[in-house]
């Protein structure tokens, strides 16, 4: 099965907002895709001065949430503090990673798409307190 093309769209458009960031992508069999965005800033909370962000776009898309989120597995904050919540160690892709939990609950498929969701995933990552 071939990537559904709102997905398609949804990578395109990531890409545009990300660059020059490599982003590298494999289809999941479904219509959907998993997604990795190479060297993104995680903030000056960590220790790590860059990490990567994956996530998959299913093919409900964009009537489903992208969600969860992950980065790279040795991620630390300078303050020796924990993660703290809505993350958890997993893998990604084959990768040591942290999931970061931040669900969408009052999805809206026109206005709450990939490359937002991934602005505001970010968002978050970087003002943790």
């Amino acid at each position: 099965m071939t990537m559904n093309p709102e997905v398609a769209d949804a990578i395109e458009n990531i890409r545009a907002t990300v660059q020059p960031s490599l982003v590298t992508v494999r289809e999941d069999g479904e219509g959907g895709a998993f997604v990795i965005v190479e060297g993104t800033d995680p903030g000056p909370l960590y220790e790590q001065p860059d990490t990567w962000i994956g996530f998959r776009i299913t093919f409900q898309y964009p009537y489903s949430d992208v969600y969860p989120h992950y980065v790279r597995g040795d991620l630390t904050r300078r303050d020796q503090q924990p993660l703290g919540e809505g993350t958890s160690a997993t893998t990604f892709e084959g990768r040591p990673a942290i999931q970061l939990s931040r669900r969408s609950n009052h999805l809206n498929p026109a206005t709450d798409t990939a490359v937002i969701k991934l602005l505001k995933v970010l968002t978050w990552l970087r003002t943790r307190p």
